[in-house]
């Protein structure tokens, strides 16, 4: 591989999906090379852009996200190595497990997952980040 080709794979590209954004002035994620990282993802109902009234919901608001995420870098889920996720309440976790379990069905492939309490505001009850390998 020359140094011009070389370059080319590891430009940083700032990845942004069409209906989820930040506050601040940054993508929903960056990619260099294969490599992926989101910023963080809320359970935001798309349709108010406030987080969803219950936990459920704010759950299944954000793997929506992160799926559309991914997939606007080039990946799918099954490029996704680990999440980090925060809770207000982690013993809220079973309304997590119902839709990563729909998203990674096969216990012999899924993402690693740390999920930590936090103090979130704004009304989260939930939020995550994520990194990919996208070959």
């Amino acid at each position: 591989m020359n140094a011009s080709s070389d370059n080319l794979s590891t430009r940083r590209t700032s990845v942004y999906v069409t209906g989820f954004s930040h506050k601040n002035p940054i993508p929903a994620g960056c990619r260099i090379g294969p490599l992926l990282m989101s910023g963080s993802i809320q359970g935001n109902d798309p349709s108010t852009g406030k987080p969803a009234e219950t936990i459920e919901a704010q759950c299944e608001y954000m793997l929506a996200n992160v799926k559309l995420i991914v997939e606007a870098a080039g990946g799918t889920t099954g490029d996704i190595v680990k999440l980090t996720v925060w809770m207000k309440d982690r013993s809220q976790r079973p309304a997590l497990n119902k839709p990563w379990l729909e998203m990674f069905p096969d216990p012999a492939s899924r993402p690693a997952r740390h999920t930590m309490q936090a103090d979130l505001d704004m009304g989260k009850l939930i939020e995550c980040d994520f990194t990919a390998f996208i070959a």
